[in-house]
């Protein structure tokens, strides 16, 4: 019988990770204390909270939750502390590299406008980096819930910041609402500068969601992209063309696209060719971290420890991460599975 190795010194790439939804429990309790924010029970309860987002009043319930987390944000002090620990966790789940998306809008009233919030994060980032040794970079992510013009101010944006430790440029919020197409040349302007295109698409909405990615944004990422599963031909698009999903298993159990865990279809995704990269979406709201999602793989999905190598390798494939350190990264997963138990040895970063 295969030795079953730890997940944990899996090295590994984290692709999808919002800002806000990093933050760990004990920090929003402190925070909300500091500030007078009182939180719901859902989120001061010492659980995740029960969420399901396939109707709009159980998004709007999600969301109202996140903008109460967000509203616990409001210093320099505070996003620094937010980003240290969600580098400090990701260390703990062998990531050795973390792309970490964030709207800086929604940051801006209380730190001094659209620049200096984003100049306040890519700071944090870079400290944070050079303290745990993760390397780390971000993507600006538009809110498809307001106007294209709004998106493109955040690509022309994201694009001056793009040698400041921008690589990406996405789009996010309830993918059922607005057409993807109306954010086409707040996408251009992100690739044209070098950026690479990460939408959300696929989760909440069907394949046709996806193909909309990739057909008007040219995505090179799609954040979640799980119900490309229900179109072969749309899954051959997504191998052939070497498009990385963002595959959250846990959040979309915990949103309700699917029952179970076993109804995730990361096996279809996987065995179609389709590249992989599993992250942990929003652990503020889900209970759970970039290693329970090879956890889950495992347990759920019967993936093999050679299996859950090769979705690391993905992960990094599909990063932004440079040569050198994807090298690394990837002679790292070769040493964790050619080893006979858990590895020690912490993951390549910067």
């Amino acid at each position: 019988m295969e030795s079953v190795r730890d997940v944990r010194s899996l090295p590994k790439a984290h692709l999808h990770l919002h800002f806000t939804g990093s933050m760990r429990p004990s920090t929003l309790l402190e925070l909300a204390d500091k500030y007078g924010v009182h939180l719901p029970e859902a989120l001061s309860g010492g659980e995740p909270p029960k969420l399901r987002a396939t109707d709009e009043r159980g998004w709007f319930r999600f969301q109202r939750l996140y903008d109460i987390a967000r509203s616990c944000l409001r210093s320099e002090e505070d996003i620094r502390r937010l980003v240290r620990e969600a580098a400090e966790e990701d260390v703990r789940d062998g990531s050795g590299w973390l792309e970490i998306q964030v709207d800086p809008t929604s940051y801006a009233p209380r730190l001094g406008g659209l620049i200096p919030a984003l100049e306040i994060i890519l700071d944090a980032v870079e400290s944070a980096s050079k303290e745990t040794g993760l390397g780390m970079r971000v993507l600006v992510a538009a809110n498809r819930m307001k106007h294209p013009l709004d998106a493109r101010t955040l690509a022309r944006l994201a694009v001056r910041y793009a040698d400041r430790g921008v690589v990406g440029f996405g789009l996010s919020n309830d993918e059922r609402r607005g057409l993807a197409r109306d954010f086409d040349r707040a996408f251009e302007i992100a690739r044209e500068g070098g950026l690479l295109a990460a939408p959300h698409g696929g989760e909440l909405s069907g394949p046709s969601s996806v193909r909309d990615c990739l057909d008007d944004l040219h995505a090179g990422r799609v954040g979640h992209g799980v119900r490309a599963a229900e179109d072969p031909r749309l899954l051959r698009k997504l191998a052939e063309r070497g498009v990385t999903c963002e595959v959250c298993p846990s959040s979309n159990v915990a949103l309700g696209v699917y029952d179970k865990p076993g109804d995730v279809p990361l096996r279809t995704l996987f065995e179609a060719g389709v590249p992989i990269a599993l992250g942990a979406d929003d652990p503020l709201l889900f209970g759970s971290r970039l290693a329970a999602q090879y956890e889950f793989a495992r347990e759920h999905h019967g993936f093999t420890d050679a299996e859950l190598a090769e979705l690391a390798r993905q992960s990094v494939r599909g990063s932004r991460a440079p040569v050198g350190i994807q090298q690394g990264l990837l002679a790292d997963i070769d040493a964790w599975l050619n080893s006979s138990s858990p590895a020690q040895s912490s993951p390549s970063g910067v």
